[in-house]
């Protein structure tokens, strides 16, 4: 029993070793991910300051934009107006209406009469200006800006068309320029975060990094990707000027992502190491218990045969002497026994020899042998089938089982009960159950008692039951168990036969 009992403890101090170190593990796993996962985030609100810094830039350069588009419109206005004064007043002095007209020499501007013909242009690009030149340079400021009316004298009209100077068309230029190189390094510093940046309605893309492309392309795909990301960051709201408001949506790394199951990963793998170590183990420990079983018993079987051979000779002796025949029958049936079971130890170890044998005939024969041996207060009943009973198996390695079974039984009913055996012939299989009245076996014990080292008597080694299943199991490649047990009303053992 304190065999058991260390093994158990080792086994508890072992478990509780494993558990110990996969929990520090995992906590510091744990630990370490939390630390790249605030790091991350602290990037992101890091970066993100960076980009409203840079919005209320591009919002200012925008608003300056505006105000010199605001002038420029102001100075073709002041323009036209001094035409009109110069064509239908007369003035003393026309020095500031000719500076006005001569000074704007950046905005390009085409006039047209009441038939639409071109009748004055000016600050168009290129040294000859040709008719087809114009006509196309009308084109485009139709779809500019509303040309502005010139009343000229005698009731005439005139249509003023005009487009943005070269200066200014070159400012909205290096402002497109900025606005996209905005959105592209926004983009680009997002590193390995998913990112996409959508219009103010959230409906449509701008610009996305590190984002699956095709639940881009699906609206219904894109809207549950930004629900998603929105419930684990809030979308960073991006001015660039005006009511021009757009937003940015980001999530986890995928390195954060996979690092958050990092800790299980772990655990799985360490529970996978430990689950191999402890096959290892069992393995090795098993081929070292099947090395001293072998050893014991190939020992015994050694030690046994010089006695053997002696009495052998002194039953010869006794013979020859004229000793009773009954004596010399017994000392024969005594040394037959001691035969027997030396030749069970030199079994064991090596691959048994199984040939077809009658099962009922086996166990009548242990029976026999185990009655005139025990208490006359235990009575032994037999129950088997009409006809033979066979199976595949080493008749003295099963005769051993028997033997085992049945005297562990008489010890549980301390001498004085029923002991039944009954054998089922069954189609694939040949069932022997094994009954006794004893005291019984908690179920906690069931498996436990084949264990090698357990034992409840205060002498004996507690190899009898774990022999037994290694006879059963690893040389008949059958199975024995508990098949039910109650305590103060008996146990039974059942053993399985395979055919």
């Amino acid at each position: 029993m304190s065999l058991y009992s260390t093994k158990q403890r080792w086994k508890i101090f072992l478990l509780i070793s494993a558990l110990l170190i996969i929990g520090v593990s995992m906590w510091y796993s744990n630990h370490i991910v939390q630390k790249v996962g605030d790091e991350e985030r602290q990037k992101v609100v890091l970066w993100a300051e960076a980009i409203e810094k840079r919005a209320s830039l591009v919002s200012y350069t925008q608003d300056l934009f505006e105000e010199l588009a605001l002038n420029e419109q102001k100075k073709v206005s002041l323009w036209s107006e001094a035409m009109r004064v110069i064509t239908n007043e007369e003035l003393d002095d026309y020095t500031f209406i000719t500076r006005v007209i001569q000074d704007n020499t950046t905005i390009p501007m085409i006039v047209l009469d009441e038939k639409d013909q071109i009748i004055f242009w000016r600050n168009i690009t290129g040294t000859d200006v040709k008719e087809e030149q114009l006509k196309v340079e009308l084109a485009e400021m139709k779809t500019l800006y509303e040309p502005l009316k010139v009343q000229i004298v005698e009731g005439e009209t005139q249509y003023l068309y005009y487009k943005d100077s070269r200066l200014f068309s070159d400012l909205r230029g290096v402002m497109d320029d900025l606005i996209n190189s905005f959105i592209s390094e926004t983009v680009i510093n997002s590193a390995s975060v998913p990112v996409i940046l959508t219009n103010a309605n959230r409906d449509s893309v701008l610009k996305a990094g590190n984002v699956d492309p095709k639940r881009l392309a699906d609206p219904s795909g894109l809207q549950a990707l930004l629900e998603d990301m929105e419930s684990m960051n809030t979308p960073l709201k991006v001015e660039l000027g005006g009511e021009d408001v757009n937003y940015i949506f980001y999530e986890d790394s995928l390195v954060l992502r996979q690092l958050q199951y990092f800790p299980f990963i772990q655990f799985i793998v360490i529970g996978l190491f430990l689950f191999i170590a402890y096959l290892l183990f069992s393995t090795f420990r098993k081929a070292e218990q099947n090395q001293v079983w072998v050893g014991l018993a190939k020992e015994t079987a050694h030690q046994l045969g010089t006695p053997l051979s002696s009495l052998m000779a002194w039953v010869n002796l006794l013979e020859i002497k004229g000793v009773d025949k009954e004596t010399i029958s017994e000392l024969n049936k005594d040394v037959g026994r001691l035969e027997t079971i030396a030749d069970r130890f030199s079994k064991i170890g090596s691959k048994p020899d199984l040939q077809q044998e009658d099962v009922k005939e086996l166990l009548e024969e242990t029976v026999n042998y185990l009655t005139p041996r025990i208490s006359n207060k235990v009575k032994i009943e037999f129950i088997a089938p009409d006809g033979p009973v066979h199976a595949m198996m080493n008749r003295p390695l099963f005769s051993w089982v028997i033997e085992n079974l049945s005297k562990n039984a008489i010890d549980a009913m301390k001498g004085e009960g029923n002991l039944t055996i009954n054998v089922t012939d069954e189609v694939k299989q040949v069932v022997i159950d094994i009954t006794d009245s004893g005291t019984g076996i908690p179920s906690k014990l069931h498996k436990t008692i084949f264990q090698p080292g357990y034992t409840t008597k205060k002498r004996g080694w507690g190899l009898g039951l774990s022999l037994t299943k290694r006879i059963i199991e690893n040389y008949h490649v059958g199975r024995i168990f508990v098949k039910r047990s109650e305590i103060g009303k008996g146990t039974t053992f059942r053993i399985l036969i395979f055919r």
